[in-house]
């Protein structure tokens, strides 16, 4: 019974998103950290990539079961695996700009763009995914 009630809806599709976006946080604030590293050379994984498996299982999930919900199953992809528990990522270097004399291909305003897109990725899924748990909450005690 409640794992029709979590599976409904946005919810499995929102957990993906927040748990993709909370693992991609750690990648580029490990970025900034090693900003001034020599040799070190920025990672990334592709939000594109991910959003494309995360829409083809969307439309699985639609033809299976509807408008209703059902289990979402996601298909790996080279950077990112979907288990269970959660999402791994195996970044890749990203390799864009020209490397700098110490071996280093840093690119500090790139960096921080990403980092405010995946964060505010991060907080509207976060958001809407906690929307959607207080309307079940709003039900469950049965109160307007």
């Amino acid at each position: 019974m409640i794992d029709g009630v979590t599976n409904a809806g946005a919810i499995p599709v929102l957990e993906r998103l927040v748990q993709f976006a909370g693992q991609r946080h750690r990648l580029i604030t490990d970025n900034v950290a090693n900003l001034s590293t020599p040799g070190y050379r920025p990672v990334d994984v592709s939000v594109d990539a991910f959003l494309e498996q995360l829409g083809e299982a969307i439309d699985a999930r639609r033809q299976r079961h509807g408008v209703a919900g059902g289990h979402l199953e996601i298909q790996d992809t080279a950077e990112v695996r979907f288990s269970r528990a959660g999402v791994s990522l195996d970044p890749q270097p990203s390799g864009e700009n020209i490397l700098f004399h110490d071996g280093n291909d840093r690119n500090l305003e790139r960096i921080m763009q990403d980092l405010v897109e995946n964060f505010m990725t991060f907080r509207t899924a976060a958001e809407l995914l906690r929307n959607r748990f207080e309307l079940i909450n709003t039900a469950i005690r049965e109160r307007i």
